[in-house]
């Protein structure tokens, strides 16, 4: 007749469950501290890499970078406060046009000098694939046609747009945009 005896009270509270509760309460923490650490990451932003340079350092360093390369601003196609700033190197078929806010880079933007619809989607061909195997992705096509292409790869530091445009006349831009 066990089941007719009264059941005794358990109590979490009782000497012998002292360590159990100490125990279950370290436990406890621990977790919260990994789970808290993992949701935390390594707390350093990601920036993009721009041939090299990351595109985290600030914007005056990023230009004397540039400067350094061969590069010069086009002061008639900058904004005097340089808030966007355009530079560019005579040996390369492409200009640079660099926008900042607060001393941190937000975009920068390669505009290709290019005369034939023909070398414009070669180029593009090259730099998509290109940025696929550095990034590691496909990107998101946002327009797929002969001669307009938009190709957007996402990265840990933000966005690098490819454009092609064979309307009128020949473009291809790059577009590196921070997050």
């Amino acid at each position: 007749m066990d089941f007719l005896e009264t059941p005794k009270k358990i109590s979490i509270f009782a000497p012998d469950n002292d360590k159990k509760l100490i125990i279950m309460k370290k436990l406890f923490v621990a977790l919260v501290a990994i789970a808290a650490l993992c949701a935390c990451g390594s707390g350093e932003k990601k920036y993009l890499d721009y041939r090299g340079l990351s595109m985290g350092m600030p914007f005056k360093t990023f230009c004397d970078s540039l400067s350094a390369r061969g590069f010069a601003v086009d002061s008639a196609k900058s904004d005097s406060d340089f808030t966007k700033v355009s530079m560019f190197n005579p040996a390369l078929n492409y200009r640079i046009m660099l926008a900042q806010h607060n001393d941190t880079l937000t975009a920068l933007q390669e505009n290709y000098i290019i005369s034939t619809n023909d070398s414009t989607r070669k180029m593009w061909q090259e730099m998509h694939d290109q940025f696929e195997k550095q990034i590691g992705a496909w990107p998101n096509m946002l327009k797929d046609g002969k001669d307009h292409r938009i190709a957007k790869f996402e990265d840990d530091g933000g966005f690098i747009t490819l454009t092609l445009e064979n309307t009128y006349k020949p473009t291809l831009s790059v577009l590196y945009q921070s997050k």
